[in-house]
C-alpha cells in the first residue's frame, strides 16, 4: 500500500506562550468545583466566578489585560450564593447569564463604559453592576450549567442538582419544557440548529432530547465505561457527535458516534491516563478540535473529517507548565484575522490568572486568507424564540470575516433594568397628572 501523507491547512498551527503583560492577573477565583468550564467569553468580554459573598463575577475586557483589584475594579454582584457557571449571548457581546447556588439564573447587560482595568493594565475604580435584567426561578437546587440557544433569540438551556434540565424563554421569564434525569448532569449542549440537545449524566448515559418537548430521541448507554465526567460536542451538520470520557481502565478517550446508529462508536481515540476531565472545544467553521483537560498543561489539536477514520491529530498544540483549571473559546468575530489568528482560548489557572492562548496559521501573505476563514456565525438570531418553539428550524446566520466586507451590522438593542423602567413609568405618571391638571384649569373635557 503506498504511503500517503494527509494534508491540512491547520497542520502547522502554533501558539506562543503569552507574555506577562498580555495576561489578566490578581483575581481570587471561587473555590467551587464541578463540571463547568469556569470561564466563558464573548467577542468583547470574558467572565469568571470570584471568591466572596454575594456571588461576585469578574467581567474582563479582552482588549484590556492587566491587574484586577478586588474592591477597586468593577464587578458584577447580585446573587446570594456562589456563581457556578456563566454563558454569553451569541447575538449580543454585552449580555450574559449566570447560574448560582442560590437556585436562580440572572441575565445581565454589561454597560458600554465598563472598564475594570485602564489602558495601562492597572485596576480602575468603578461602580459594581448589581441589578440584573431578568431573573429566572424554577430549579429546586443549585443551577450548575447554562447554554444559550445557537440560532434562536432569548432561549437558554440549564441544568441543576435537582436532576432536571430546563429550556427557558427569557422574554416570558419561565421554563417552557423540563426533562428529568436520573442523576447529576455532567454536560448539556445544543446541536448546530438547536433542534436537539444532549445531556451526559453520572449514570454514564448520553441522552439526545428534542429541544421543544424535552422528550428523549436516542441514548448512548454507556458512552464511556469510566467514571470521569463525559463531555459532548455535536460535529456540525454531519450527523456525528463527539464524546470525551474515560475507559474502564481510566484512560481518557474520545469517541465519534453516528446519530443514526448509536449502537457502537465509529471511532475511538485513546488520549492518555491523566486524571482530569477532558474539555473539547470545537471550531464549527474549520472542524478543528482543541482538546483541553482540567489539570493539564497541554492543549492538543485534532481535525474532524466526515469519513473514516474521522479523527486526525494535527500536532502537539500548546504545552505549558501551568495546569488548566478552566478554558473557553473566543468567538471568531473577536480574532485578529489579518494576523492569521485562527483561534483564541482563554485559559484560567489556579494562581496565575487568565492566559489568552492565540493560535496562528503561518502564512507569507498579509492579505486576508479566505481558505482558513470560512463564514462564521453572525451576531444576529436566525429566528425568534417564539418561532423556534413553533417549529422553525434554521441554521445560525453567518457572516464574512473579511474586513473588506464588513458592514455596519445590525443596530444594537438597548435593554433596561426594572429600576430604570419603574423610574420612567413614575415620570410618565407625573407628566400625565400635570397635563390633566392643565386641561381641568382650562375646562377642557377629556376621557
Amino acid at each position: 500500500m503506498p504511503f500517503h501523507l494527509r494534508t491540512s491547512k491547520f497542520r502547522h498551527a502554533f501558539c506562543d506562550p503569552p507574555k506577562p503583560e498580555q495576561c489578566f492577573t490578581d483575581m481570587r477565583i471561587a473555590t467551587v468545583t464541578g463540571d463547568q468550564q469556569y470561564i466563558k467569553a464573548s467577542a468583547k468580554y470574558f467572565s469568571l466566578s470570584l471568591a466572596g459573598g454575594g456571588g461576585p463575577i469578574m467581567v474582563g475586557r479582552l482588549d484590556r489585560p492587566g491587574r484586577f483589584a478586588r474592591g477597586t475594579s468593577q464587578m458584577v454582584m447580585g446573587h446570594t450564593g456562589a456563581v457556578l457557571d456563566t454563558d454569553w449571548n451569541p447575538f449580543d457581546d454585552t449580555m450574559f447569564a449566570s447560574a448560582s447556588e442560590d437556585t436562580t439564573i440572572k441575565i445581565w447587560a454589561v454597560p458600554d463604559d465598563w472598564e475594570p482595568t485602564d489602558e495601562n493594565g492597572h485596576a480602575k475604580q468603578g461602580e459594581p453592576l448589581t441589578e440584573s435584567l431578568a431573573d429566572l426561578s424554577g430549579h429546586g437546587k443549585k443551577v450548575t450549567l447554562l447554554r444559550y440557544h445557537p440560532s434562536a433569540s432569548n432561549i437558554i438551556l440549564s441544568t441543576s442538582a435537582d436532576c432536571t434540565v430546563k429550556v427557558w424563554d427569557i422574554e416570558k421569564g419561565e421554563a417552557v419544557t423540563t426533562a428529568d434525569v436520573p442523576d447529576l448532569t455532567h454536560d448539556i449542549v445544543w446541536d448546530t440548529r438547536g433542534d436537539l440537545y444532549a445531556s451526559s449524566c453520572k449514570d454514564k448515559v448520553v441522552r439526545v432530547l428534542d429541544g421543544r418537548q424535552s422528550s428523549i430521541v436516542s441514548t448512548i448507554d454507556p458512552a464511556h465505561e469510566g467514571s470521569k465526567s463525559t463531555k459532548i460536542v455535536f460535529l456540525g451538520e454531519s450527523g456525528k457527535v463527539l464524546t470525551c470520557g474515560a475507559s474502564k481502565t481510566s484512560a481518557r478517550e474520545v469517541k465519534i458516534w453516528d446519530l443514526k446508529n448509536l449502537a457502537k462508536p465509529l471511532h475511538t481515540e485513546t488520549i492518555d491516563t491523566a486524571s482530569g476531565a477532558l474539555i473539547p472545544l470545537y471550531d464549527h467553521d474549520t472542524n478543528v478540535v482543541y482538546l483541553c483537560g482540567k489539570g493539564d498543561g497541554q492543549i492538543r489539536l485534532f481535525e474532524f473529517e466526515d469519513k473514516d477514520p474521522y479523527f486526525h491529530k494535527l500536532n502537539d498544540g500548546f504545552r505549558s507548565t501551568q495546569p488548566t483549571k478552566g478554558v473557553c473559546m473566543v468567538p471568531k468575530r473577536g480574532l485578529e484575522v489579518m494576523a492569521h489568528e485562527t483561534a483564541r482560548l482563554m485559559k484560567l489557572t489556579n494562581s496565575q490568572g487568565v492566559h489568552p492562548l492565540r493560535f496562528f496559521v503561518p502564512r507569507k501573505s498579509d492579505a486576508f486568507q479566505e481558505d482558513i476563514y470560512p463564514d462564521c456565525p453572525a451576531p444576529s438570531p436566525a429566528h425568534s424564540g417564539a418561532e423556534w418553539m413553533g417549529g422553525s428550524s434554521k441554521l445560525p446566520l453567518t457572516m464574512s470575516l473579511n474586513p473588506a466586507h464588513a458592514g455596519g451590522g445590525a443596530k444594537k438593542k438597548v435593554f433596561k433594568t426594572v429600576t430604570q423602567l419603574s423610574k420612567e413609568l413614575d415620570d410618565a405618571h407625573k407628566r400625565i397628572e400635570y397635563l390633566e391638571g392643565k386641561l381641568k384649569e382650562n375646562s377642557i373635557a377629556f376621557d
